[in-house]
This record gives C-alpha cells, structure tokens and sequence, in this order.
C-alpha cells in the first residue's frame, strides 16, 4: 500500500519530466542513423555555398572541416553525453531543478522560438524543391506570394509534426531509413558533377592526380577569394566554422534531450556520422555540386537554390533528396521544441506541446524569409544558449569537484536562482561584447563565454549557498531517485514489449534496399570513372538520372516496409 502511495506521487507526471527509464534507453546505432540524418540535411546546400562566398582554399577546407567536426564529436562525446547519461534528464528538467522557475521559463521560450524557426526553416527549403519540380516562381519576398506554395509547405509541413508526435523513438526511425540514402546521394551528387567542372577548368573528364584535384578545386570551387574578389578565410576560420556550428547542441548541453536515451556515455562518438558523413562528406559535396550546377546553368553558385543544385546533380532524385533532408533537420528540431514546451507548460503532455509548435511551425514555414535568415539565426543562437550550458556543465561536473553542493537551489526550496540569471546575462554582455570588440573570430567566441560563465557561475553560487552542506535534503533525493527506479520497474512489467523480429521476407527487403543503394553509387562512378567524352559523360549522366530515381523509389519502399514487418508485439 505505501509503495502504490509512492508510486501515485509520479503518476501525475509526464514521462519527460522523469529520469529516462532503463527499458526504455537505446544503443549506439539509434544514435548515429538519427545524427547521420540530422546533419546531413538540406542546409549542407546553403553551407556548401558559404564556404564558397566566404573564400575558403581547397587545402583549408579538406583539412579544416576534419579538424573542426573532430572537435564537434568530442564536445558532445566529453561535455554533452556525461551529463545527459547519468542525470537521464532533458536541459530543460534538469535546468528547472538548478535555476529555478522563472530562468528555466525564460530560457525554454528562447529555446523554443530558436528551434521553431529552424524546423520552420527546413520545411520551407523542403517545400523549395517540390515548388520547383511544379513550376511554382520563386519565392523571393519576406512573405508567401503563390498560393500553391502555401498548399504545399502546409502538406510538407504536416508529414514533419505527424512524426515529431511520437516522440524519439519514432524521430531515430525515420532517420535511421533516410541516413543510408542520403549519405548515398550527396556522394553520387559530387561524382556526376565533377567531370562537368573538370571538363571546364583541365579539359578532361576527370582529374588525373592528387595535384590537379587541389588544382581543379582552387580554380573552380574554393578559390581562396570572397565573392568581392578579395582574400578570404582561412585554415584557423573553417575549424572554428566546423566546430562552432552545433555549439546550440553540444556546449549548449541541448541535446541532452536525445542523449538521455543513450546506454553509455560513450554513445556521444556516434554523432560522427553526422560530423564525418554529415558536415565533413555532404559540405564538400555540395560544394562540388553547387559548382557544377553553376557551370551548367552560367550562374555563380551563390545564385542557385538548394533545387537548382540537387536537380542538375541527381536529377529527379534531387528533389528527394531536398524534401528528405529538410524533413530529417525539421523532425529532430521540432522534437526538441516540442520538448521546450512541455518543460513550460508542465501540466501539458510533450505530444499536445508539439502539435501546437508544429502548427505554429508550419505557418511561420509558409514565410520564405525564415530559411533566408537561418545562417545568422544558427550563429547568434550559439552564443545565446552556450552560458547556459556553462552553468549546468558546473553545476553538475564541477561543484562536487570542489567541494560544493549540486542542486543547492532544489535543496533550499528556492524558486529563483540569482546566480543563474545573472551568470547568463553577464555572459551574453561579455560574449556579445567580445563581438562588438572584434577581439577574436566570431567562431570561436563560445569559448571563452563558456570559461568566463563557468567561473562567474560558481563564484556566485558559492556565495548564495552552493558551499553549504546539505545532508537530509540529499538523503531525500536519494530515496525519491530510488523510488522512481521501482516505479519505472513497476510501469516496465505492465507495458507490453515491443520486439524486432526478422522473417525471410523482412531479410530479403534489406537486401533489396542494400542493392538498390549500391546500384545507385555504381551507376555514379559510372559517370566519374567511365566517361572519357563529354559525349559519354552526359549520356551516362541521363542513365544515372533515371535509374537512380527508381532506385531511390525501391529503397524507400522496401527499408519502411521491412522496418514495419520487423516491429511486432509480444505481451
């Protein structure tokens, strides 16, 4: 009797607003197909093109993007992990316990709107490629002026909330089929455009040594000049671009969200898919294919679309692969949205929360603008959640380093933490100060707002009651963290469980989906490696095209439907 009186004291609460539970954790696979599909995403296009505009070297850009996407994955492998692992908890719960009330509101709208005009965003790219398979014009404006254009965000837009409902398991296995082929086309994109640029800067279909690739990138892709013609980046700019790009997630401690689920710290390696075949492969491809379109159609690259490139690179399957990797970036980020909300609105479940952010999300998509400013909106929303990463990074790692109390603030039963909100404020004025001082690259200015809210942070909670020792309030959060391990036992053995079970027929549709993948980056070396005209080119080119438009066809089919047959129920 007194266990089901303890038990009824979480019955009341949302399943997020708990520590994950240990039958409900998944291993390192989930992980790395939902960041190889996250980060491979139809905003690669857009930053292929940047790095173009902002004049990157071809030496700096192979070098500088391994470097830097190498210290993204151990950013979220020793600072984001650790945390998420051995509290199970959400940024946005955990935060709440050791801020207080009103800072976790404030910094969970932030989150919020940051994370709605980025799933916005990708919708609207998504919607961009269907609008161009129809002939729909341009949107150029800050607002809608097709009314087609609206019908058809509104139909993309709803595929992305309907699976971001269901939560992380249903986000990991629409990325787990979209991984494989995306990874699979960006690499076939690049190998049908490169003899097109090979042709135009050696005369030949395909470069003939390591020299003349360096050669035929600096010449015609990353020319070491800015759209003004003037010196661009360099090697120390594209690490600090490539590192500093998911600071919202890693440093930020926003995905603490997905890496809650993980059975190990060490699952934070798997978002090397995303960095190395995400960020790495697909922002060199997509430079190699923007190049190539731009020579097909007299354009500069900066002047093409996401659909342009796509179209000229894979043909009808570019348009897939559009609509795919803005739903892929659109669905993780609507999740965690989702979340945010849920963290506000307590009383509310996590699935009412992102259906009303998703609706919203679909009507704020219906604006082009929104994808127009995603590249400063990523860069300022950075250094906006990075010191609040910096005091739950010492909250949680340092203080019992040093002595002091973790969940001081829970443990005086305050609803404010001063030492939070100015910590975060003094923060965002010493990192956007640093900006405005141009003291040091903007990549990089993460960094030292990270130390410097660290520091802040333990100085003042040290002097509102962190240094305290706090011995019967840890021994209720021990028995309460006791109870909820049997009440999630106890919930466990009442669920039904939900098993993969592999038949002859499932087994065969893998092997359908596995060959159908290679088929298509066969027929790609067939246009790289097997076009010695630009007669044979282009005609192998056309082949690549429609074939690989059914292959793409075949391979959705076959991975959904063996992933369905895999799924049954058991008591």
């Amino acid at each position: 009797m007194n266990t089901n009186t303890n038990f009824q004291q979480f019955e009341a609460l949302e399943v997020d607003q708990l520590p994950i539970a240990k039958n409900k954790l998944h291993n390192w696979n989930h992980f790395a197909g939902l960041y190889a599909a996250e980060h491979v995403a139809a905003t690669e296009f857009v930053i292929g093109a940047t790095f173009v505009a902002l004049g990157a070297s071809t030496k700096d850009i192979l070098l500088g993007l391994l470097i830097g996407n190498i210290l993204a994955v151990l950013s979220w492998t020793l600072i984001t992990s650790p945390i998420a692992v051995e509290t199970r908890l959400s940024l946005y719960t955990y935060l709440n316990k050791i801020a207080g009330d009103s800072m976790t509101k404030l910094y969970n709208w932030a989150n919020v709107v940051i994370f709605t005009v980025i799933s916005a965003a990708m919708i609207t790219v998504s919607a961009t490629a269907v609008r161009f398979a129809f002939d729909i014009p341009p949107q150029l404006n800050w607002y809608p002026t097709n009314f087609w254009f609206v019908i058809i965000v509104l139909i993309v837009g709803l595929v992305v909330v309907g699976i971001a409902i269901y939560g992380f398991k249903a986000v990991s296995e629409f990325s787990s089929i979209c991984a494989p082929w995306l990874f699979v086309m960006f690499i076939s994109g690049a190998f049908v455009l490169l003899p097109e640029l090979s042709l135009e800067v050696l005369g030949t279909t395909i470069p003939k040594n390591w020299s003349e690739i360096i050669s035929l990138g600096d010449q015609s892709i990353w020319t070491g000049l800015n759209s003004e013609g003037e010196k661009g980046i360099g090697l120390a700019e594209v690490i600090g671009f490539a590192w500093a790009a998911n600071t919202i997630t890693h440093f930020g401690l926003i995905d603490m969200a997905l890496f809650r689920f993980a059975k190990k710290k060490s699952y934070g390696l798997a978002t090397s898919t995303g960095m190395m075949f995400g960020h790495y492969v697909a922002w060199i491809a997509a430079g190699i294919m923007g190049a190539g379109a731009a020579v097909i159609l007299g354009k500069t690259i900066v002047e093409l679309d996401p659909g342009d490139v796509a179209f000229y690179a894979l043909g009808w399957s570019g348009f897939v692969i559009v609509i795919v990797a803005g739903w892929t970036t659109a669905v993780a980020n609507l999740y965690r949205a989702g979340l945010a909300a849920q963290a506000v609105f307590q009383k509310t479940s996590r699935k009412k929360t992102t259906l009303i952010v998703g609706l919203i999300t679909v009507l704020v998509a219906c604006f082009p603008f929104v994808f127009s400013q995603i590249l400063p909106l990523l860069t300022y929303a950075g250094l906006i959640v990075v010191p609040v990463g910096a005091i739950v990074f010492a909250e949680h790692q340092i203080f019992p380093k040093i002595g002091y109390s973790r969940y001081w603030l829970h443990y005086k039963k305050l609803t404010t933490s001063t030492p939070a909100i100015a910590s975060w404020a003094i923060g965002l004025v010493f990192g956007f100060g640093l900006n405005a001082l141009n003291v040091m690259s903007f990549f990089y200015l993460f960094i030292p707002t990270w130390i410097f809210t660290i520091i802040l942070y333990t100085i003042l909670a040290g002097r509102y009651g962190a240094k305290e020792k706090y011995p019967e309030e840890e021994a209720k959060e021990n028995l309460r963290n006791e109870q909820v391990e049997k009440y999630q036992e106890h919930k466990a053995n009442t669920e039904e469980i939900i098993v993969k079970t592999s038949t002859p027929f499932s087994k065969l549709l893998r092997i359908i989906s596995v060959t159908v993948l290679a088929i298509s980056l066969i027929l790609a070396c067939i246009v790289l490696f097997g076009s010695d005209t630009k007669e044979v080119y282009i005609n192998n080119r056309e082949i690549f095209y429609k074939y690989t438009f059914i292959c793409t066809l075949l391979y959705f089919v076959t991975a959904y439907w063996a992933l369905r047959l895999e799924k049954s129920s058991k008591s």
